[in-house]
C-alpha cells in the first residue's frame, strides 16, 4: 500500500510570512511545503501510471488560474487548527476537488466530508493544546498580508513512515 495525497504548492512571493507561522505552529512544517489539499490521504494500491492517467482525465479542459489567500481563521469544530482562507479561487479549487474523486479515487472519498462541506484552504497551525491554540490565534489576527499566485498544475505526493513527501507526479494543466 501507498500512502498519497493530491494537492496544490502555490508559491508566492511573499511565502517567508506563512512558512514562518508554519514552522512555529504546524508539525508538518518540515515534512511538506505550504499546500492546499485537492484529494487528502489515502491508502491505495493504485499504480502510478493509472493514478496518472485519471488525473490527466480529470483536470482535463481546466485552465491556470488566480488564487488570493487571506486572512488566518482559528477552526475549532474538527481539531484546533489554524487556517489561511482562499479568498478568490475556491470554486476552482472545489471543482478539481470534485473532479479528482470520481473513478478510481471515488472508494477512498472521506466519511466525514460525505455532506459536501469542502472548504479549499491552506493549514498553518494543528494543536493539542488550547494554549498554544490561543497564542496563534492571537499572533496571526492582525496579519492583514495577501498570498497571490497563479495554480498551474497539480501534484501527487507520497507520504512516508516519517510523514516526508516525496514529490511522485506533477501534472501541469493544458
Amino acid at each position: 500500500m501507498i500512502k498519497r495525497c493530491i494537492m496544490i504548492f502555490p508559491e508566492f512571493g511573499n511565502e517567508k510570512i506563512i512558512n514562518e507561522i508554519r514552522e512555529k505552529y504546524d508539525p508538518l512544517a518540515n515534512h511538506i511545503k505550504p499546500h492546499i489539499t485537492l484529494v487528502f490521504p489515502f491508502d491505495s494500491e493504485i499504480e502510478t501510471k493509472e493514478l496518472q492517467d485519471h488525473i490527466m482525465s480529470a483536470i482535463s479542459g481546466i485552465k491556470p488560474f488566480e488564487i488570493v489567500l487571506g486572512k488566518f481563521k482559528p477552526v475549532n469544530a474538527i481539531g484546533k487548527y489554524l487556517f489561511l482562507n482562499i479568498k478568490e479561487g475556491s470554486e476552482s479549487i472545489k471543482e478539481l476537488h470534485k473532479r479528482l474523486y470520481t473513478e478510481i479515487l471515488k472508494p477512498y472519498f472521506p466519511k466525514w466530508l460525505k455532506d459536501g462541506t469542502f472548504l479549499p484552504h491552506m493549514t498553518v497551525g494543528c494543536f493539542d493544546n488550547d494554549e498554544k491554540f490561543t497564542e496563534a490565534v492571537y499572533e496571526t489576527q492582525n496579519i492583514k498580508e495577501t498570498f497571490k499566485t497563479v495554480v498551474t498544475k497539480v501534484s501527487v505526493e507520497i507520504i512516508d513512515e516519517n510523514e516526508d513527501s516525496i514529490i511522485e507526479l506533477v501534472i501541469p494543466f493544458k
